[in-house]
């Protein structure tokens, strides 16, 4: 499939025509930065979602994986439909879907509905990030594309982190419809900039673009699309003792390896596999779905933890979690200037090493934290997500030919988003698993003929005798031992996703080492 290579150096100037580069920045970045916070914004509101639709959590995280996956379909098509139809137009159509399909999503009357609507939306907005990321590069010259970068990755970066804040504040004074509802302006104000500053450079129009490659998307869709349904509802129909959920892996291993022979032998297919012949690009595909499975999780699971277990409000839950974005926002221009000296292994260490150790720490948690308790690991966190995300890129892309790059960015962010996927509905998965094995597990050191189980019962009835008469206390009082068992199984479910997610990006940092050495200031020119 030919891939969109960004401009030779001399064209920025007949990719802008004329207009400041930084207003083609703003335009462009507008649209990325809804279309990325659409992927956290709602993780504060799940159970408001889930309240209001007569849904289960398990269920409501349907909200953000949906997204996610109709996302990663989208992406490696991108390429191929801005040939095809010109970028800016393409750019224009995919966000008035997203901004038609985000009015959908708030006004929806049931789960189904809503679902149908997050798909719609994040088909729409799979393209906007490759699209923006490939005019911004073009629209600067060689020596300030360094600073492009550096607005890309914040927007990119810090969206996602503020994600939980806006939509826990929308959620708490309005409603969760509204966290859908503010893309509306945001998409027409993009609207109105893209169509008055953006251009499409001459090389598009000129462009040789091949055949659509109908069998490997309808291939791409189908596993996808089987893996979304088994992610969501295997926990529900209990995994593979379910006769359909069986048939899905089926068709799901089946078009998946379908799709991986025919990328692989053919030409001028969605994908071109032949690129993961490239180490670094392979370890990076590798660490980047990684990445996904981690920052996706921390995501999703901590807003949960503070509303489940403790109470919070969506907006309180938002505003605890909110330090991730002060962090990223301080580490992008140190590492926006460290990227030019320094080895991205390091930087890659670093910011995994630092994710691990604030993760593990989150494994410390009780129900008796107050809302200052985690603010120096979450702003932390955030620091070390900013040495994560440039370098990995740079690591990736830095031993590709340029023709290899509109490609290898296709199949680099599916892997992200695929990640994010698997990430939320494992995490979501495991604190419903690993709850009731904690439960059990109580229950079997705390019996209930054991003295301590009998001492706490008649504390407890006698405290609730005032209210319910000595007849009727002994009920209430047992269901008020039962509620706390939950709770601290529940607790120790999140412990569990925490350790097990620091594991992981201690994991992370030994791959990072098998990275071929890639020279300091190669710029990313395929990274988003």
């Amino acid at each position: 499939m030919a891939s969109a290579a960004t401009a030779p150096p001399d064209q920025s100037a007949s990719v802008t025509q004329g207009v400041n580069p930084w207003l083609i920045a703003a335009s462009v970045m507008l649209a990325t930065f809804m279309e990325v916070l659409d992927t956290a914004i709602a993780s504060v509101a799940l159970p408001y979602i889930a309240g209001s639709l007569s849904a289960s959590n398990d269920e409501a995280t349907w909200v953000l994986t949906s997204y996610l996956v109709a996302n990663a379909i989208v992406l490696p098509a991108s390429n191929w439909f801005s040939l095809k139809f010109g970028r800016k137009r393409f750019l224009l159509s995919c966000i008035v879907i997203f901004t038609v399909a985000s009015f959908a999503c708030g006004a929806a009357p049931t789960l189904g509905i809503l679902l149908l609507a997050r798909i719609v939306q994040g088909a729409g907005g799979g393209a906007l990030q490759p699209l923006s990321q490939a005019i911004l590069l073009e629209s600067f010259p060689p020596a300030k594309r360094g600073a492009a970068m550096a607005v890309f990755a914040f927007g990119v970066v810090v969206a996602p982190v503020l994600g939980p804040t806006l939509g826990g504040w929308l959620t708490d004074t309005y409603s969760w419809r509204y966290a859908f509802y503010i893309n509306i302006p945001i998409g027409v104000l993009a609207i109105l900039m893209i169509t008055r500053f953006v251009h499409d450079p001459p090389y598009i129009s000129k462009a040789r673009v091949p055949a659509f490659d109908r069998y490997g998307f309808a291939a791409l869709v189908v596993w996808t699309g089987c893996l979304q349904v088994v992610l969501d509802k295997g926990q529900e129909d209990d995994w593979f003792g379910a006769t359909w959920i069986r048939w899905a892996v089926f068709f799901l291993v089946t078009s998946f390896i379908y799709f991986c022979w025919h990328c692989w032998r053919d030409k001028d297919t969605i994908v071109d596999l032949k690129v993961l012949k490239d180490r670094n690009f392979l370890l990076g595909s590798i660490l980047i779905f990684m990445f996904g499975v981690g920052i996706y999780s921390t995501v999703t699971v901590l807003p949960l933890f503070y509303q489940e277990l403790l109470g919070y409000t969506a907006f309180t839950a938002g505003l605890v979690v909110a330090p991730r974005g002060i962090g990223a926002v301080c580490g992008m221009p140190i590492i926006g200037y460290l990227s030019n000296k320094v080895d991205p292994r390091y930087l890659l260490t670093f910011g995994f090493f630092t994710f691990g150790l604030t993760t593990l720490y989150f494994g410390n948690v009780t129900l008796d934290i107050s809302p200052t308790t985690l603010l120096l690991p979450i702003l932390i966190t955030g620091f070390g997500l900013s040495f994560v995300f440039v370098p990995i890129s740079t690591a990736a892309y830095g031993t590709l030919d340029a023709k290899q790059i509109g490609n290898a960015s296709g199949l680099f962010n599916l892997m992200r988003n695929v990640g994010g996927s698997i990430g939320i509905s494992i995490a979501s998965t495991l604190l419903t698993r690993r709850s009731d094995v904690h439960q059990n597990e109580i229950i079997n050191y705390v019996p209930r003929t054991g003295q301590q189980f009998q001492n706490s019962i008649g504390s407890m009835t006698q405290f609730l005798t005032n209210p319910y008469g000595q007849a009727n206390a002994a009920d209430p009082a047992q269901a008020s031992l039962y509620q706390q068992l939950g709770r601290q199984a529940s607790l120790w479910a999140f412990v569990d996703v925490f350790r097990w997610l620091s594991l992981l990006c201690f994991f992370c940092v030994g791959i990072v080492w098998l990275f071929k050495k890639v020279k300091p200031g190669k710029p990313p020119a395929g990274a988003h």
